[in-house]
């Protein structure tokens, strides 16, 4: 797959995959994400947004850290099969890279997942429900970390889990934060507003379509 600056393990293990050429979202949100700019997109799922989003986390966690035992990108996701999903999707696409991948949910146990975190990761992907659990009881060093990813925020805001996303953005301080929506929802806007720099860039697949 051809994108300015891709990690070339990335890429290789991208076009074995079969991922030669990027769709239009990745092209445009690559290079924004990998920029570090707090960044909001909504698109339709046949786009390519997971694999966007994958490929973002896998090269920002690549980049060089003084703390290999602290996580470097955290993913929000909205249940224990996407965290599952998306933790084989990330040995997949990350093979050979050396990036640490763990994944947590409702029904994996407590004391495995804190001690996990203090054996280090790389990527740390969960529910909302299970991430506020291990960081309300237990010190998160969030000084490495570069970015704050939620995927479906939209379905994750209707599921009224919006209390527990504001505790996790407070709780993770500054850093990048992306959030990927299949739809438009009202509470994103306020969400965005709290949670988000000035200065967030919002590209919505939907109005360009529309403009086309």
């Amino acid at each position: 797959m051809k994108l300015k600056k891709i990690h070339p393990v990335l890429q290789n293990n991208l076009n074995q995959h079969g991922f030669v050429e990027p769709t239009i979202l990745q092209k445009s949100t690559f290079g924004r994400i990998k920029s570090g700019q707090d960044f909001v997109l909504i698109a339709p799922k046949e786009e390519g947004k997971t694999t966007a989003l994958l490929m973002a986390a896998l090269q920002r966690a690549d980049a060089p850290v003084d703390d290999m035992v602290s996580t470097r990108v955290l993913l929000v996701v909205r249940d224990k099969f996407e965290v599952e999903r998306l933790v084989e999707e990330f040995d997949r696409l990350g093979d050979k890279m050396g990036i640490r991948v763990y994944g947590v949910h409702d029904y994996t146990n407590l004391d495995d997942d804190k001690n996990q975190m203090s054996l280090g990761n790389d990527i740390l992907i969960g529910t909302a429900e299970r991430l506020n659990l291990m960081f309300s009881g237990a010190g998160f060093d969030v000084n490495q970390l570069k970015m704050y990813a939620i995927d479906d925020v939209d379905q994750q805001l209707r599921s009224r889990l919006e209390p527990r996303l504001y505790r996790l953005s407070e709780s993770i301080g500054k850093t990048q934060r992306v959030y990927f929506a299949t739809n438009y929802v009202e509470a994103l806007d306020m969400f965005v507003e709290k949670t988000m720099a000035e200065d967030v860039e919002w590209l919505d697949f939907y109005e360009d379509d529309e403009e086309e």
